[in-house]
Order: C-alpha cells, then structure tokens, then sequence
C-alpha cells in the first residue's frame, strides 16, 4: 500500500502576503490604510506573530478578500472558520431559494439565470430554457457551465452574430473574476474556452444612445438585442449565496422585447 501524502497546511502569514501582493499592495500600502502597525504586519507575514482572530478578520475584509478564503485564513491560524457554507438545498436556505426563483420569474418574459462562483448554472427561468432549443446535448449535461456553453462552436456561439465582441466582453468579465478571487478552477476554465474557435473582432459600432454592449442573438430566426445584468446578494453571510450571480437579459430594443414577448 502507499502512504497517502497530504498537502501542508501554509501559515497564515504566507496566504496573508499572497492576498497582499495580489492586490498589488505594499506592506506599508496595507498597515497605513487598514491602520496597524507595519512592524506587526512584518511580523504576521514572516511568522513571527500571531495574528487574532478579529486581526486577520479586519485584514481580510481591508483586502476584499472572498469569504470562503477568509475561513481558510482563519484554519491556517488554528481559529474556527466563522462563514458557514450551507448548499440551497438546505432546509435553512429556503427563504433564499424562495428569493431567487422570486426574481428569475419577476424578469419573464425575458431570460434570467442564476450562477455560481464557477459559472455553473443554478436555476433559470422558462425564458432562458426557451433560447437553448437546438443547443448540442453535449453543452446541456449537467452541471451546465454557462461560459461553456455560451463560447462553445456547439453552443450558443454559431447563434451569436457579434459573437467577437461579446466573448471579448466575457473574457473580460471572467478575468476580473480571477483577479478577484486567485481561484485556480477559473483560470482552468479560462485556458479552455480561449482555446475555443474566437471570430476577428470588428470595431463596434458607435451610438451615442448605447449603454452596454448588447449580444445579438438569434433565437427561431430572429435577432434578439440582449444588455446582460448582475444581481449579487448584499453584504452576505453565507458562503453559498456570496458566490451566486444572478444574470438577466433585458431587451435593448423594442423589436426584441415584443419578439420575447410573442415566444411565451
């Protein structure tokens, strides 16, 4: 039999310093603005002291840090993590589920979708299961990952006609996500889609009534003009609802809210 090796824990001082470099700050940047002493600072980072619990809580949220890798501060400091993780199928997150099916069926007729930290899809909306119809099988096994599908030649991509600036728009948001989070699952799942087939990016083109950029979709030949929205939970406690997005897809024009209208 061979002995199962198991990773060392790292010391806190280590994960505190990556998370401060991360964010492009110096130690000095950091003990200023989060007022405390860059000598203890020094210190924590290098091991030579122990942070308390309210310390490396006060650095973490100075730092913007994601509430899953905040208890994972916490462990490395032998502290109990102080952020519960509860699945939505839980019978305590009822009240949460309650709330997101409340405003996926608030957006019909127009698509909306709720996701993960990862981009797998969590639950939708009849609208949004209305503009996958002919969608390869291969992209809807479960778990759906919602990039994945959007980029993929046999997902949405080939239905995209602004498909280079819309996954320029993606890849954009996606990047800022992992400067965010350090989160090595993403930039996996970054590595596979920009493999994917990329169209030559036209420049877009200038309105002065635009707001965002809208993906033109085309849904049982017609073209839908669609403006992405984000809804995230505020000041959440719960590591779960902290990671969900909840994305909406808004008509950009009068043509395509009447189209989405007729589709119900």
């Amino acid at each position: 039999m061979h002995a199962i090796r198991l990773q060392p824990q790292r010391p806190v001082g280590d994960l505190l310093r990556e998370w401060r470099r991360h964010r492009r700050l110096s130690q000095l940047d950091l003990a200023t603005h989060a007022e405390v002493s860059t000598r203890h600072l020094s210190f924590v980072e290098s091991g030579r002291a122990q942070p308390s619990r309210d310390m490396i809580l006060h650095l973490a949220q100075y730092l913007d840090i994601p509430l899953r890798e905040r208890n994972a501060l916490l462990v490395a400091a032998g502290f109990a993590p102080s952020y519960p993780e509860r699945p939505l199928e839980d019978a305590s997150m009822d009240a949460a589920r309650r709330l997101i099916d409340q405003l996926l069926q608030g957006f019909e007729p127009y698509p909306a979708l709720t996701i993960d930290r990862h981009w797998q899809l969590v639950a939708s909306n009849r609208a949004t299961l209305r503009l996958l119809d002919g969608i390869a099988a291969e992209c809807l096994q479960a778990p759906i990952n919602v990039l994945r599908l959007s980029l993929h030649p046999a997902g949405l991509a080939p239905r995209i006609r602004n498909l280079g600036e819309w996954r320029a728009h993606l890849l954009h948001r996606l990047q800022q996500q992992i400067e965010a989070t350090h989160d090595p699952q993403l930039l996996a799942l970054q590595r596979e889609v920009q493999a994917f087939p990329a169209p030559v990016v036209t420049p877009a083109r200038s309105s002065a009534s635009a707001i965002a950029v809208p993906m033109q979709l085309e849904v049982r030949g017609q073209a839908l003009s669609l403006i992405s929205t984000t809804t995230v939970f505020g000041s959440p406690v719960d590591i779960t609802l902290s990671e969900l997005a909840l994305e909406a897809f808004v008509p950009a024009d009068e043509q395509t809210a009447q189209a989405l209208r007729q589709m119900q």
